[in-house]
């Protein structure tokens, strides 16, 4: 985290953060729309991507030096998935990675030196992957109401419950595991009561089923079974019962880091659909030459630019250690909408070739809407912004 060095948002990006976004583009400008489409298309694990940009360094680079990450920011962090996303990746790509970024700050936050030294480098140098188990199906966004069990033996664990929706849970060999240790009706506050663990996922213990699903296809998302998986007491993040306070520690930066995939995603398909524009002739003359289709475009352009300052702001506002969770979640809601709405405007531009997979743009609309339910519902951060910005009272 930076110290503060001023009270005023610079939206001028530095000379190393331009740097960091070529070095970016041009690694992801190796892998084009025709490989993200394969991909997707046998909802197959993108490995090549996934090793490129491990071998340079870019996994852990907001993870602590002294772990091999890179020790920068939220910042820098959001615009290596931008540029990720806006490269054609869209979330097939930046899936891949953003758990290593965001998911891991509770364990360089409250995790033992122990458990940072064997999960960090490993996870910096991508040979180890870790996938984050919160979701489940009778809780979903209410995690208070999770069911799945961490109960005491000894100097363990023995875990059971199910999780939903958890992304690259086939690729990982650990799971970081939010469990309750405390039954609900026994705690005072429905928030206490829960553990946060890291767990070895590769056990018989654990049954995974892939989630088949609209798009997103070559990272899969998982239901994960769990019946008496022991778990040490060493892999425990931090102390019992409090996992879901740590569990904060994620949510801001997760909203700011998909807010500009959300970006990179609505970028990807403008570019696509301004070049159709201008290509594409009817009547004698460009398609972007009407009004009716220029407009759109413009205004998709406007949204796109506007969206991205809340997301630069609440990036800011967080790694200068400022309150950030309104601007994190406005920034999500803005970006998601923005994203979403220049991902369906480029299919209009192109007709009904739109429909069809050549032109890639049908990719970018499937990936640009998940956004809008994941990893918080736009509705979840309207309820967030009526209680805590407005002061109104909760609706839930």
């Amino acid at each position: 985290m930076r110290t503060m060095e001023s009270s005023t948002v610079d939206f001028q990006l530095t000379r190393d953060q331009e740097d960091i976004r070529r070095a970016v583009r041009e690694l992801a400008a190796r892998f084009p729309d025709e490989y993200w489409a394969e991909r997707d298309e046998r909802a197959e694990f993108p490995r090549e991507f996934y090793d490129a940009f491990a071998s340079a360094g870019w996994l852990g680079m907001a993870i602590p030096e002294q772990y091999g990450g890179g020790g920068l920011g939220i910042l820098e962090a959001a615009l290596l998935l931008e540029e990720v996303a806006a490269s054609g990746a869209g979330m097939n790509g930046c899936s891949t990675m953003h758990l290593t970024i965001f998911g891991l700050n509770t364990i360089v936050k409250h995790g033992s030196e122990q458990m940072r030294q064997e999960i960090l480098p490993g996870a910096v140098d991508g040979s180890l992957h870790v996938c984050f188990g919160v979701t489940e199906p009778d809780a979903g966004t209410d995690t208070t109401r999770i069911s799945t069990f961490a109960r005491r033996d000894g100097d363990s664990y023995v875990v059971h419950g199910r999780k939903v929706w958890i992304t690259k849970a086939g690729q990982s060999q650990k799971m970081v595991l939010i469990a309750r240790t405390t039954p609900r009706d026994e705690v005072e506050k429905p928030t206490d009561g829960m553990s946060l663990f890291v767990v070895d996922i590769e056990s018989d213990a654990v049954q995974l089923r892939a989630i088949p699903k609209l798009g997103r296809n070559a990272v899969s998302s998982y239901e994960v079974l769990i019946d008496g998986l022991r778990v040490p007491e060493s892999a425990r993040v931090g102390e019992e019962g409090k996992g879901f306070r740590y569990l904060l520690d994620g949510l801001n930066p997760e909203r700011i880091l998909l807010a500009h995939e959300a970006l990179g995603i609505g970028r990807a398909a403008l570019r696509r659909a301004v070049r159709y524009a201008g290509e594409r002739h009817v009547f004698g003359r460009p398609i972007g030459q009407n009004q009716g289709l220029a407009f759109p475009l413009a205004e998709a352009a406007t949204r796109l630019d506007a969206a991205e300052l809340m997301a630069r702001n609440a990036a800011w506002r967080y790694d200068h250690g400022l309150p950030a969770g309104k601007e994190a979640n406005m920034a999500k809601w803005l970006c998601a909408d923005a994203g979403f709405q220049a991902a369906d405007q480029a299919i209009q531009t192109h007709g009904g070739m739109g429909y069809a997979r050549e032109y890639h743009v049908e990719r970018y609309f499937r990936e640009a809407r998940l956004l809008r339910l994941a990893p918080i519902s736009q509705e979840m951060v309207l309820n967030y912004v009526s209680q805590h910005v407005l002061g109104l009272p909760r609706s839930y």
